[in-house]
């Protein structure tokens, strides 16, 4: 098949999983084309299979605010006539769904019909989407779509509160590449330039973005090091970071938080890593958590969004409810005081992940997309 991947070339999850996909779909003999206004994050090494488009916004004085949506939607007509493209695979409902139709149409008029599937991340519902300015817009984009789909069953049932969504939407969870993300253990993990041989290694990654509750992380992490000694990494960047760092200097705990910024080690960093904080106020899924069980790693987080469809309460980690500061740091202390408990944790971890590896999901979007062809055959 040959299909048009869109998304945001970004460090959050929706692009990363969007090019992850595109690459192993690429690998099983696909042809795919990114299109976007800059070449997404992971997409480090192209081959014959991976091409990359380009959406360039020319500036004109007479607009305000560039029109990606009208550029967007040109280049995807574009490409589809020039590599005979047979599908798009949009990632967010606005502005890229929206654009994905507007290209239908216009190819249409020339006698092409494309199908599109839209797959819905989070931020485009919950946060973007439900804003009363874009609701009508991102309503029309799902219905308008051929075939959608979400990462959780969280996400779906949000979905279908929100809007007047008259399309089916079908459940397909975000994936990690196993093999790729589980430790070499031929590789030693060099603990000792973060820490003591003695501390634990606690990590959280994100967008600092308030949704995050930067700041309950650092609290249940100065919980927890009051009771067993331990170091905080804090990878990531985003607006709530220089609170972050001020209530650490507030709280005397500078010494034991490093703050690392956006990281492509992400590996590295996890490899090193004993728990993981994810006390956010929602997540339409928890890519960061995921992540991190892959390499072994148990997760501490609220119980809130797609959540519990991925951390398995008492298995892979804990659920607590958002903002219970006290009882993630008490649930963190049952996994981190005992060695041998801990342990169990990270291979609970790891065998919870493998439920997600991209094995088992890719095939679900390929059985999707030949559905989407044979509508228009």
């Amino acid at each position: 098949m040959k299909i048009a991947i869109v998304c945001y070339p970004t460090f959050g999850g929706s692009g990363v999983v969007a090019t992850e996909l595109g690459l192993e779909l690429a690998r099983r003999g696909h042809e795919i084309h990114f299109i976007t206004y800059s070449q997404p994050v992971r997409l480090a090494l192209l081959s014959p299979n991976v091409h990359y488009h380009e959406v360039n916004v020319p500036e004109y004085p007479l607009f305000h605010y560039q029109p990606y949506e009208l550029a967007l939607s040109s280049k995807l007509v574009d490409m589809v006539k020039l590599y005979k493209i047979e599908l798009l695979h949009v990632h967010y409902a606005i502005p890229h769904a929206y654009a994905g139709y507007m290209a239908k149409q216009m190819l249409k008029d020339e006698g092409i019909n494309i199908p599109m599937v839209t797959t819905l991340h989070g931020t485009d519902i919950t946060l973007v989407g439900n804003h009363p300015f874009y609701k009508p817009a991102v309503t029309f984009s799902i219905n308008k779509s051929d075939f959608v789909t979400s990462v959780s069953q969280s996400l779906k049932d949000a979905t279908l509160e929100l809007f007047n969504i008259k399309n089916e939407i079908e459940v397909i969870p975000n994936f990690i590449e196993l093999d790729k993300n589980t430790n070499d253990p031929s590789i030693p993990c060099q603990r000792s330039v973060m820490a003591k041989q003695n501390e634990r290694i606690i990590t959280h990654i994100s967008n600092f973005r308030k949704v995050k509750r930067i700041p309950d992380v650092i609290k249940i992490f100065y919980n927890i090091q009051k009771e067993i000694p331990a170091k905080l990494m804090m990878v990531g960047d985003g607006p709530e970071k220089e609170k972050a760092e001020y209530l650490c200097q507030e709280l005397g705990i500078v010494d034991k938080v490093i703050f690392f910024g956006n990281s492509n080690e992400i590996d590295k960093i996890l490899c090193l890593t004993d728990l993981f904080l994810l006390p956010s106020e929602t997540e339409s899924f928890g890519l960061a958590a995921l992540e991190a069980m892959a390499c072994k790693v148990p997760v501490i987080s609220s119980n809130s969004g797609g959540l519990p469809e991925v951390n398995f309460d008492g298995v892979s980690g804990y659920l607590s409810d958002v903002g219970n500061i006290e009882e993630m740091a008490q649930n963190a202390l049952k996994i981190l005081k005992e060695d041998d408990t801990l342990q169990k944790f990270k291979e609970n971890a790891l065998s919870v992940a493998k439920q997600f590896d991209i094995k088992n999901i890719l095939p679900l979007y390929e059985t999707l997309y030949q559905k989407a062809i044979n509508k228009y055959l």
